[in-house]
């Protein structure tokens, strides 16, 4: 049954990639840029195209942000030098560090949300977990955020990152380290790892957990829990009979059951991972290009194709191999980025951002107000059967247990206790606990942070009568920080219009600070609703407190 469904969606994303020839882009190289901008400083990063905007970091300390159209949207000055790595969230907020070792968080309009220290830059990219957490890879440790900046685990190894970190099938992170060890961390920062026989050059995840290393000698393991595949180095049993490359690997990128990879003598091979074999092999334009040794790769997989780019240039090809186009960058300084709208992105080392159209197709992505649904979730926004035996009934139980999760939560040590304590604080705040027992295990559930809550905390804040619990339940919210498909903002929309319930001052201050956070970090479109809330929020009869932290709120957003 498995490889039959895996034989459809080669089929459908087959199909997908056919196109005719009159709609094949030829291979070409730029002449005339669809758009230009000066950046004022020396390109740092590659550009990180999402939400309608690119985002680039220029040496100094500084992040711009450019609209589809090339539009100057923001420019960010961190107050010192940063390291080449940014990751965006899907609400389009920014993630980076300074290289004195400052994590820092920036939304999509250009303003600070807040900034942590990490002990150390980052060593390549953030991943953002399927709930807005944050995982910030250091050169020996991982650390793990919400998106509110709340530290909820670190893991610190003996030896530094080899491979860039990904996100698995199941919402945690792999990656190599130099001692040829692959780790997998699940979301809370349990680790599993595997002693690998060479030296890991690309990591991809694969359903069944399983982990597919790309080796330097040109050889695939593939690592995992089916008992079919399972291929274990340190137990020295080679069950599954994967290809040789034609030459070592350099970067891949997979989507279903296909791997797409870049070898470093230029060409690119399509492997299908349940058949056990190479289907396709192209010429990308490093093949074009006058060098491109050892040069680093990036690759993008969806439904429009598979695209190869790096400093020399950039490749398409259709999911069934022929090659779309490829075109060759003389200038560039980083490696450049092709968004959603068909538009690649280059930043010069003449310090001036380019925009090349190349293609007229514009992915479609399944998404809410801020793009791309997560793969899946952590479970975290209901009570678990499996941790409620364990749950405590007298109220000194609750007390008791309540303290120490919250020593736990500032001190950044919840790690592998966050999937049972959730269930203990959505128990607690929706049971029959006393009212301060409630009012803390929501605020609590605040402060862990996962947007996988929102929901629960906005039933609690409809159905609840007492005015302290649904205050609490509004400023959790907002502690929070995420609303990605504006559940928050539409019930508290709906409790303030004509007909509304809500009449109570301190409830309404909570609404009120609640949605100028929400409209803090995410900005537009969110923050239309979040405007019409505060603006509703300043009109009388509302009490004289709450109209003026309402437009407080309002100008905060200027």
């Amino acid at each position: 049954m498995k490889l039959f469904l895996k034989t459809c969606f080669f089929l459908c994303v087959l199909t997908a990639g056919v196109f005719s020839q009159d709609e094949i882009i030829n291979d070409f190289s730029i002449n005339d840029p669809y758009w230009r901008q000066a950046l004022g400083g020396a390109v740092l990063s590659l550009p990180h195209v999402q939400a309608q905007s690119a985002v680039i970091a220029v040496d100094g300390g500084s992040i711009k942000a450019y609209s589809a159209g090339g539009i100057p949207m923001w420019s960010f000055f961190t107050g010192g030098r940063i390291s080449p790595f940014i990751t965006r969230s899907r609400e389009g907020t920014s993630y980076l560090s300074r290289t004195n070792g400052t994590l820092i968080a920036i939304n999509r309009s250009g303003r600070e949300l807040w900034r942590r220290s990490m002990g150390g830059p980052l060593a390549a990219n953030s991943v953002i977990g399927w709930d807005g957490r944050i995982f910030a890879p250091l050169q020996n440790k991982i650390l793990c955020y919400t998106a509110s900046g709340n530290l909820l685990w670190e893991k610190e190894f003996e030896h530094s990152l080899l491979t860039p970190v990904k996100l698995d099938r199941n919402g945690g992170i792999i990656f190599a380290l130099d001692n040829n060890h692959v780790y997998r961390l699940d979301p809370f920062g349990n680790a599993q790892v595997y002693a690998c026989y060479g030296t890991p050059c690309a990591l991809l995840s694969f359903d069944d957990m399983q982990i597919l290393v790309l080796y330097r000698d040109r050889t695939m393991e593939l690592l995992g829990s089916s008992a079919d595949w399972f291929l274990s180095a340190s137990g020295g049993a080679s069950i599954a009979v994967l290809p040789v490359l034609p030459a070592a690997p350099v970067a891949a990128v997979n989507r279903g059951d296909y791997a797409a990879i870049t070898l470093e003598d230029g060409k690119i091979v399509l492997v299908s991972v349940g058949e056990r074999k190479i289907l396709w092999e192209g010429n990308t334009h490093l093949r074009e290009a006058s060098s491109f040794a050892r040069t680093e790769v990036e690759m993008l997989f969806d439904e429009r194709g598979v695209y190869v780019l790096s400093k020399e240039g950039a490749s398409g090809f259709t999911i069934d191999g022929r090659r779309l186009w490829y075109t060759l960058l003389q200038n560039a300084a980083a490696i450049p980025a092709f968004g959603e709208d068909g538009v690649l992105y280059s930043g010069g080392n003449d310090w001036i951002l380019y925009a090349y159209k190349i293609e007229e197709r514009v992915l479609q992505t399944r998404g809410g107000i801020f793009g791309p649904v997560p793969e899946g979730s952590y479970g975290l926004g209901r009570p678990h059967p499996i941790y409620m035996s364990s749950i405590l009934l007298s109220e000194n139980e609750i007390k008791s247990r309540l303290d120490q999760i919250e020593d736990a939560v500032n001190s950044g040590r919840v790690g592998s206790n966050e999937p049972s304590w959730t269930t203990f604080l959505l128990t607690t705040a929706s049971g029959t606990a006393p009212i301060q027992s409630k009012i803390k295990a929501i605020q609590l559930l605040g402060q862990l942070g996962s947007r996988e809550t929102v929901s629960f905390l906005m039933g609690i804040f409809s159905r609840e009568s007492e005015p302290l619990i649904k205050a609490a339940a509004a400023s959790a919210v907002g502690n929070i920080g995420v609303d990605p498909e504006g559940i928050a903002m539409q019930t508290f929309l709906y409790s303030l219009v004509p007909g509304g319930v809500v009449r109570d001052e301190q409830v309404l201050l909570a609404i009120t600070m609640a949605a100028g956070s929400l409209c803090r970090f995410s900005g537009p479109p969110l923050s239309d609703s979040g405007i019409r809330i505060l603006n509703l929020l300043t009109e009388n009869p509302n009490p004289a407190i709450v109209r003026r932290q309402a437009l407080r709120e309002i100008e905060s957003l200027r």
